[in-house]
């Protein structure tokens, strides 16, 4: 089987397995078609190109890594991301997250901590044909404030609470995917909703592990967004 089309099968499979807690039995097949057209292979490192197409997480310097490729396609689904949408993106790492994100909506905003990961991710997105992703090297719990709002956020690194200014960049009707927990410890995917009034509503969607958000505002001191 073609290794692409092998992916896709493992990650429709982790969907019907995971179902009971997401509530999500199949993922849409716009996000899955995303995934078939963005080369994983050209946002890894050259040592990992070979594993490029496994459903897995890799290694790619710095201590960070480029999510499973599941991962990817779940929090890109929870967004519900529309053609005109506006999409910030905490953790830009390899790329490659952006680029799915970028297959699906208008303008894509991505904001990366580690200057040399940053660089890296900007040649890969231009080699691969995204270069519109606009990326910014700085703390990404910051957000983007001047391109807010939003009409989703996806954040690669868990942190122990949701920042305070990315909630506040979120547009009336967005969503938020983002995975809250301690570093190395129990996380948990969360799915946060603005509603239409402000008002901030949130669901635990699936257990998850992830690298730790980094940065002066990923622990406020007031504690964040519980």
């Amino acid at each position: 089987m073609d290794p692409r089309e092998a992916m896709i099968g493992e990650i429709e499979q982790d969907a019907r397995e995971t179902a009971r807690c997401t509530g999500r039995e199949a993922l849409g097949t716009e996000v899955l078609a995303a995934l078939r057209r963005v080369r994983r292979a050209g946002f890894v490192p050259e040592v990992e190109e070979r594993s490029a197409w496994l459903n897995r997480p890799l290694s790619i310097g710095h201590g960070q890594t480029i999510s499973q490729p599941f991962v990817v396609a779940l929090m890109t689904d929870l967004l519900e991301l529309a053609p005109e949408h506006r999409v910030l993106e905490v953790g830009t790492g390899s790329g490659y997250q952006a680029a799915v994100l970028a297959e699906l909506a208008e303008k894509v905003f991505s904001v990366e901590i580690v200057p040399e990961l940053a660089e890296r991710a900007r040649l890969a997105l231009a080699r691969e044909g995204y270069g519109r992703v606009h990326l910014r090297t700085g703390d990404g719990a910051l957000g983007w404030p001047e391109e807010a709002p939003f009409d989703a956020i996806i954040v690669t690194a868990a942190a122990p609470s949701i920042p305070p200014d990315l909630v506040a960049q979120l547009r009336p009707g967005g969503r938020m995917a983002i995975p809250v927990g301690e570093p190395w410890g129990e996380q948990s995917l969360v799915l946060l909703r603005k509603e239409a009034d402000g008002a901030v509503t949130r669901r635990t969607v699936l257990g998850v592990s992830f690298v730790p958000l980094t940065g002066e505002r990923a622990f406020p001191r007031d504690g964040g967004t519980a």
